[in-house]
């Protein structure tokens, strides 16, 4: 079947509604060559006035719609189409669209609203005749000829059928067509009474007929003003029916923005009844929020009193540090003027600072014992034995201002004791007594806050 830009208009319309007699297909042939063009000449009726939509399609034989086509052309329009003469019309078909089996088909012309004006005798596909040939064919061919006979029986019954049907809708529409020329013949009868009581009144019509022009004159001057009075009255009445509509087209808006607005004002009550439950909720976890603050800024306000307090110690101990430091500068400087004039002293006395022994002998040993490249002893033991003591293991603690001769006092070792006890923060590196275990744990918990 043909593709087309453009497909022509069709319907489902069938075969009984179609009219094939306003378009006459001429000198149609029993069997067109293939392989070539083909002319169809056809002419309107008298009454028939083709449009520009119009086309002429090629049917297969027992179509039923006219969607049916193989192929078809648009219909030219004639260059004067109020001439009632009949003319003959011609559209060609190329070769190339048409048909290549040898079936029947027929031209059809159909009309811009899908109706079928016209349909030509059927025609088909095939080469020139070849009635003095002699066939030969096989038994299997025959026994599909013969099939397509049945085929073709069948479908001739089916038309038997069809225009079976089409008798008795004849039939029908002849029966209705009696009725209606019995009621057309009631009508006349009664029609011919009417013109003879038409006739004895028309005398008394033209009598008042007379009256009535004199009437007429007087009025038809008085029709004129209100005349151009009713045109003005029409002009108003349409704009205030325009007007009217607008108004009651505002009326309906209003009425569905009412509308729109109750719904409105139902949701934001739920919303707004929702809302202030929600801000009772949040006004008692407020009021909670409030009471937390105000313990933690009670227990922050003794933390930081607290780091005050810890602050005030760190930095006294860092003085004390100083101190302790700087007396420990002072230390080793007189360490080393003592070492200088313990060297000068045993210099004097012959002695090396370095070979003397690390500690010095108990005095019940005897001076032979301390010395033995001296007869009567060191002259100077006494002195050394009474001075070392004073010299090298006498030391003074910075805190408490109390001698000691051991490594440390026992001021110090408790300042040492108390600084193995403390606890150190891990985050800040702040430092809290051992006793302050709470304030650690709490000062600890701020920083995860």
């Amino acid at each position: 079947m043909e593709k087309t830009i453009e497909d022509p208009p069709t319907s489902a319309v069938l075969l009984d509604r179609c009219h094939f007699s306003q378009v006459i297909f001429n000198s149609v042939e029993k069997f067109y060559v293939p392989g070539g063009d083909i002319t169809c000449y056809y002419t309107f009726a008298e009454h028939f006035i083709p449009r520009r939509k119009d086309w002429i399609g090629i049917f297969r034989v027992g179509w039923k719609t006219t969607r049916e086509y193989y192929t078809f052309m648009w219909v030219a329009l004639p260059s004067d189409i109020n001439n009632k003469s009949a003319k003959q019309q011609e559209v060609q078909f190329k070769a190339y669209y048409l048909p290549k089996d040898d079936e029947y088909y027929q031209f059809c012309y159909v009309d811009q609203d899908g109706v079928v004006r016209g349909a030509s005798i059927p025609f088909q596909f095939r080469p020139e005749s070849e009635e003095d040939i002699l066939v030969v064919t096989t038994k299997g061919k025959v026994e599909e000829i013969e099939q397509h006979n049945e085929e073709l029986c069948k479908e001739n019954q089916e038309l038997k059928d069809s225009c079976a049907s089409l008798q008795k809708q004849n039939s029908s529409m002849q029966a209705e067509l009696q009725r209606k020329q019995e009621e057309l013949e009631t009508l006349q009868s009664i029609n011919k009474k009417l013109e003879q009581k038409v006739k004895e009144q028309k005398t008394c019509w033209e009598t008042e007929l007379l009256q009535l022009k004199e009437h007429n004159q007087k009025v038809s001057s008085e029709n004129e003003k209100m005349g151009i009075r009713v045109d003005q009255l029409q002009a108003q009445l349409s704009t205030q029916e325009k007007e009217m509509e607008k108004l009651v087209q505002g009326d309906q808006d209003k009425a569905e923005q009412l509308e729109h607005l109750k719904k409105e004002n139902d949701q934001l009550f739920f919303s707004l009844t929702e809302q202030r439950e929600q801000q009772k909720k949040l006004q008692q976890i407020v009021e909670d929020m409030k009471q937390k603050e105000t313990t933690a800024a009670k227990k922050q306000q003794e933390l930081m009193d607290e780091n005050f307090d810890l602050s005030r110690r760190l930095s006294e101990n860092k003085i004390i540090c100083d101190v302790l430091q700087r007396e420990k500068e002072r230390m080793e400087r007189e360490n080393d003027l003592l070492k200088k004039e313990n060297s000068r002293l045993l210099s004097y006395m012959g002695l090396d600072f370095d070979s003397l022994p690390c500690q010095v002998p108990t005095s019940d040993q005897g001076g032979a014992g301390q010395n033995p490249g001296l007869v009567y002893g060191n002259p100077y033991s006494g002195i050394q034995e009474s001075s070392a003591p004073s010299l090298l293991s006498i030391k003074k603690c910075f805190t408490c201002k109390s001698d000691f001769a051991d490594e440390i006092c026992d001021h110090t070792l408790e300042q040492q004791q108390m600084q193995t006890l403390c606890l150190n923060c891990p985050i800040c590196d702040k430092t809290f007594p051992a006793r302050e275990k709470q304030i650690f744990e709490d000062h600890v918990f701020c920083h995860s806050l």
